[in-house]
């Protein structure tokens, strides 16, 4: 049986402690739970147990858990967007963290205007050029901004990364003070990188958001 409101509390111990070492504030921290395949029981328990705001990776299992638990936190899509998608992005999620090519953002911005809303949004930064992922080059970065920044259905918030999987989560340090050197020259508030395995080294790099599943809800089904 998973505990998910123990889970819940040792990972936020976890953020805790990584931020004092820091020297920041905890409460700087948003953890996201990403809920991708995870049933809505386990869901509604670390939302009663004070889970923050959660993460979907795909568009149709989040409509469907919106439809049974509603909008208790705030909903993030965390996962690759298809552009044909963004339509239904936009009007289901308070975040979209995986901006990740201007097709998109474009398209993204097109359908908040018709729906009269302006989507917070991260830009996602492929910081290691990994052919796998999706996402801008860091020096692409500048240039990606500014186009987005005449995007008035698009409030840019930050950056996004997911970096290269490694042995142990020390080694992936390198990446995200990458990123938060990109955020920082861009004037941006926000840094959502680190996952169950390393969140804690994105904590004292500066991330201000931590993206966790597995630690949180157990592991995934098969």
């Amino acid at each position: 049986m998973i505990d998910v409101p123990a889970n819940l509390a040792r990972v936020q111990e976890r953020i805790r402690r990584a931020a004092e070492r820091a020297g920041r504030a905890p409460e700087g921290i948003l953890l996201v739970g990403v809920s991708k395949l995870v049933d809505v029981e386990r869901i509604r328990s670390a939302v009663a147990a004070g889970l923050p705001a959660l993460g979907e990776n795909r568009v149709q299992e989040a409509n469907e858990k919106i439809r049974h638990l509603g909008r208790p936190v705030p909903w993030h899509l965390v996962g690759h967007l298809q552009t044909n998608k963004a339509r239904d992005a936009v009007l289901l999620f308070d975040v979209i963290q995986s901006v990740d090519r201007l097709e998109l953002a474009r398209e993204l911005h097109r359908r908040a205007a018709a729906a009269g809303k302006v989507v917070d949004v991260l830009v996602q930064v492929n910081v290691a050029g990994e052919r796998t992922k999706g996402g801008f080059a860091p020096e692409e970065i500048k240039g990606a901004l500014e186009e987005l920044a005449g995007l008035s259905g698009l409030s840019v918030r930050g950056l996004m990364t997911i970096p290269p999987a490694v042995e142990s989560a020390e080694l992936a340090r390198g990446w995200f003070r990458r990123l938060r050197e990109l955020r920082d020259a861009a004037g941006l508030l926000h840094l959502s990188m680190g996952m169950s395995g390393d969140f804690e080294v994105a904590v004292e790099e500066g991330a201000t958001m931590v993206r966790v599943g597995t630690a949180i809800f157990g592991p995934r089904p098969r």
